[in-house]
């Protein structure tokens, strides 16, 4: 909504002179702490609160409640979205089974280099475990933390073709809702293609991220148990 502005302030605001916003030479704030204590600063919002208002600003207000509120945005698909490294990711919700803790991983033999890392243990089952960021050549090294949030690792586990592969996430966002007429083209960086995993771009108020393709994510995953 439109913020309008507020008739003006006709009381003699001490409390921004004298008081907690201004010098603090005021001689009540030793018995009152803070103005918001004070029976003066008190009194001041009632009459604030009770003060009459023209008939512009009534008017001004009418209009902008009369407004009709825009109509929601149609989503009619939902995907996980995830971080890996510096790259906000995400999947169908189809194929998102769980979001488990972190857990060691028990490598194979001759299979450390690729992006199958060995077998995790999630809620008693064995997975294989597999590097996302491997698979798709996502630069981890030197990512900053997340500013202004809790980040946690997790494993999210996808279900796909019959088998369940555990993924280990720096941050899991949670579920996106979209349109899929409303999916973005992937860009091309500047020196290279998107990743050929990519199908999209999703977005909502909050996040972007890369919409991963089904068919080519289960193939790779599945390549990788060969």
């Amino acid at each position: 909504m439109k913020q309008l502005p507020l008739p003006e302030w006709k009381d003699d605001a001490c409390w921004r002179r004298i008081g907690v916003a201004g010098d603090r030479s005021c001689p009540e704030l030793a018995r009152h702490v803070h103005c918001r204590n004070c029976p003066v600063y008190a009194g001041a919002a009632q009459r604030n609160l009770q003060r009459p208002v023209d008939a512009a600003y009534r008017e001004a207000w009418a209009r902008e409640l009369a407004r009709p509120e825009p109509p929601p945005a149609r989503t009619d698909a939902a995907a996980m979205v995830f971080r890996v490294g510096r790259e906000w990711l995400a999947v169908q919700m189809a194929l998102a089974a769980e979001v488990a803790p972190l857990a060691p991983v028990h490598r194979l033999p001759h299979r450390s280099r690729g992006a199958l890392l060995g077998i995790v243990n999630v809620g008693g089952r064995l997975l294989p475990a597999v590097s996302l960021a491997r698979l798709m050549d996502v630069d981890t090294d030197g990512a900053p933390p997340p500013s202004g949030r809790h980040a946690f690792t997790r494993l999210l586990v996808l279900a796909l073709g019959g088998h369940r592969f555990a993924l280990p996430v720096d941050e899991v966002h949670g579920v996106l809702r979209y349109a899929q007429d409303g999916v973005r083209p992937p860009a091309a960086n500047v020196d290279h293609a998107p990743p050929p995993l990519v199908a999209g771009i999703v977005a909502d108020d909050a996040i972007e991220a890369a919409l991963l393709d089904t068919a080519r994510l289960g193939a790779q995953l599945e390549a990788l148990l060969r």
